[in-house]
């Protein structure tokens, strides 16, 4: 499943779909392209979505309050809109939030979605917020980190069918490969760490991991 963060990456993902059979992908705005996105966004979203089958989720989508300048209501608005989106066309979101928790959970509360909190660090009172709204949560090679003591806790809670592993390719690669550019044949690695936490075999974590994903986006 590749995820989108703008009009161009949507572009590259539909020509990917066009190349491979079992290529699906996303279309949405990220909170880091507020300033160029689109005059018509939604509009965009809106062809991308009827034109495309391929598609299968938003996203990614989000709030990210991490920067000196960011826009709080700008991105509220831009992240809704494409909650009321999703929530019309029956499409799972693929969602972000960085430094944004507590206007994230409420948002989330109000629109009810349904997707994955993607590229999960936080703690484990967190992840029970998420998995209390119906949410999947998604592990990159960080669950691999050493220094990754509360997203292993988080982990430790997490009902095996509400669980995803990513690559957040080009970012977050798991140990042994920590700062160099993540590839799928990566997901190995955090198949293993998930599965000394749990205390499943790594290749069940990749079957039950497999099959949430194909549930959670249709394919």
């Amino acid at each position: 499943m590749h995820a989108c963060t703008d009009e161009k990456s949507a572009l590259f993902g539909l020509e990917m779909a066009k190349k491979y059979d079992n290529f699906y992908t996303s279309a949405g705005f990220h909170p880091e392209c507020m300033n160029r996105l689109p005059d018509d966004y939604m509009s965009v979203l809106a062809r991308f979505v009827k034109d495309n089958p391929q598609i299968k989720a938003i996203g990614e989508i989000g709030l990210d309050y991490h920067y000196e300048g960011y826009d709080r209501d700008a991105q509220i608005k831009l992240l809704t809109s494409q909650l009321e989106f999703a929530n019309e066309h029956e499409l799972p979101v693929i969602l972000h939030c960085r430094d944004a928790l507590v206007d994230f959970l409420d948002i989330l509360r109000e629109y009810r979605p349904k997707g994955v909190v993607h590229c999960f660090s936080g703690s484990a009172e967190t992840a029970a917020e998420f998995l209390s709204l119906g949410m999947y949560i998604g592990f990159t090679g960080v669950l691999t980190f050493k220094n990754a003591k509360k997203a292993k806790k988080a982990a430790e809670i997490i009902p095996l069918d509400r669980l995803l592993l990513e690559t957040d390719c080009p970012y977050m690669a798991p140990e042994p490969f920590r700062g160099k550019r993540c590839t799928s044949d990566m997901i190995e690695k955090i198949a293993i760490c998930a599965g000394e936490i749990k205390g499943v075999d790594p290749q069940e974590i990749v079957s039950l991991t497999n099959q949430n994903a194909r549930e959670l986006f249709k394919i």
